[in-house]
């Protein structure tokens, strides 16, 4: 019988894995009071209101103001509210506004924590998915992770999508001002679709998305905004929209989804015109693992777990770690 020698600790490295556990915990227990913080109100009633006391937030928001307190308390051992010990005010800073209070900012944090909701409410589902194989469809998630998607998203589709990303293609913003048909595919709740539809009002826009209930929402918000007569929106999956002669198709954020990303970028290469253009917008990877162990391929990397999707009847599932990525034009 080999006799085993015991690893050494070094326990300098045991304490930072602490530390960083500890963190992790915090932030992790936090998130269901900033999703409270964004459903009351509470972080747009802190937005530009300077040093403000638990009374006077209860005051404001018409809340409790014993649940208010421990809520501040949280959110300034966190460190999103500055506190003043001597006053025992709470300071939502103009940085942090425009991050958790302003859905058209450059970011809505917010926004991240419904996501993370939906992956923690599905774990049993992703659980039963690690047992037999299985995909598990973005359809069959909790409705949170849609909404959450169309609001994290958006920001940043406000801030480039016409102004930056759409100039960069060639000859493309000349169509869409004479008047182009465009189709987004994978559109979800319609946030970008809508977004081109109010700057180029002579081209008429299609969405499509395989999920009925965000369909029924795209369908809803394009009312809402004014621009229903020149977008349509039906369910249809990226492999089997229809339509011809594009002038440009764009995929936002969700090729990487895909169960059979090859066959709906053929699908796509069908569609278009001749001469017509395919957008990709995808958050930025390295091509190898080890290039992307940090927070952000953390954050991303999760949820594409748990949306690894069926396709063909064989009921397997590609994830964005499979392969290597193909190349894009652009990339977030």
């Amino acid at each position: 019988m080999m006799a085993t020698t015991a690893t050494p600790i070094n326990h300098d490295r045991l304490m930072q894995i602490l530390g960083q556990a500890v963190g992790e915990m915090g932030a992790a227990m936090n998130g269901s009071l900033v999703l409270l913080g964004d459903r009351l109100g509470l972080y747009k009633a802190m937005a530009g209101a300077g040093p403000m006391s638990a009374g006077d937030l209860a005051r404001k928001t018409g809340l409790h103001e014993r649940y208010l307190r421990e809520w501040l308390s949280a959110q300034a051992a966190g460190g999103i509210l500055d506190y003043d010990p001597a006053t025992q005010r709470f300071t939502l800073t103009p940085e942090y506004a425009l991050l958790m209070a302003n859905e058209a900012g450059p970011a809505f944090i917010p926004a991240a924590y419904e996501i993370l909701k939906a992956m923690v409410i599905d774990e049993p589902r992703i659980e039963e998915a690690f047992r037999t194989g299985e995909g598990v469809g973005w359809d069959e998630h909790h409705p949170c992770l849609f909404t959450g998607t169309e609001r994290f998203f958006k920001p940043s589709y406000l801030m480039n999508l016409v102004q930056a990303w759409l100039p960069a293609l060639d000859g493309v913003v000349a169509k869409l001002q004479a008047g182009a048909r465009v189709a987004d595919v994978g559109c979800g709740h319609g946030a970008s679709t809508i977004i081109m539809a109010q700057a180029y009002p002579k081209s008429h826009f299609w969405g499509f998305d395989y999920h009925e209930g965000s369909i029924k929402g795209a369908r809803k918000a394009a009312e809402r905004a004014g621009v229903g007569d020149r977008c349509t929106f039906e369910v249809a999956s990226s492999k089997a929209y229809p339509g011809k002669d594009y002038d440009l198709v764009a995929v936002f954020d969700c090729l990487h989804d895909m169960g059979d990303p090859v066959g709906a970028s053929a699908h796509v290469r069908s569609t278009l015109k001749p001469d017509g253009t395919w957008l990709i917008i995808e958050p930025f990877a390295n091509d190898e693992l080890e290039q992307n162990l940090n927070p952000w391929a953390a954050c991303s990397t999760a949820p594409r777990l748990c949306s690894a999707r069926r396709h063909r009847r064989r009921r397997k599932w590609d994830s964005p770690w499979a392969r290597k990525p193909a190349r894009s034009a652009f990339a977030m």
